[in-house]
């Protein structure tokens, strides 16, 4: 039964998207959750991260500009933004940390040498 609602669900997901050319969906087994990869339209990963079966963002989820730079990257639990999420502004890192999808603090890092590398 657990096997026909994910198929179910990744059909829904794929025809869902059949017109948005721009990204790709794959069914991870392993975890029960939907891998998703967005792309700009020069071809570069806009997004990557994963869905749950309800079809709400749950995990990782990454985001890159359109040279390929990540600018953002931070947790989902079933839709809602959590923990500490990273976003990169030229030579500034933003840590912000969410509790119950609201901003609970903000801190910002100017610095040549980052504390957080930024790599794909």
């Amino acid at each position: 039964m657990k096997k026909i609602l994910c198929v179910i669900a990744l059909l829904a997901l794929t025809s869902y998207s059949f017109g948005q050319k721009n990204k790709e969906l794959s069914m991870n087994e392993e975890t029960g959750l939907i891998e998703a990869v967005y792309f700009h339209d020069n071809g570069q990963i806009s997004q990557k991260g994963t869905f749950n079966l309800e079809r709400k963002l749950h995990g990782e989820w990454i985001s890159f500009n359109e040279q390929g730079d990540k600018i953002a990257q931070g947790s989902y639990d079933n839709g809602l933004r959590t923990g500490t999420w990273l976003f990169w502004q030229g030579e500034t890192i933003k840590e912000v940390k969410y509790e119950n999808n609201t901003v609970a603090s903000v801190n910002g890092v100017k610095s040549k040498d980052r504390l957080v590398k930024n790599d794909h």
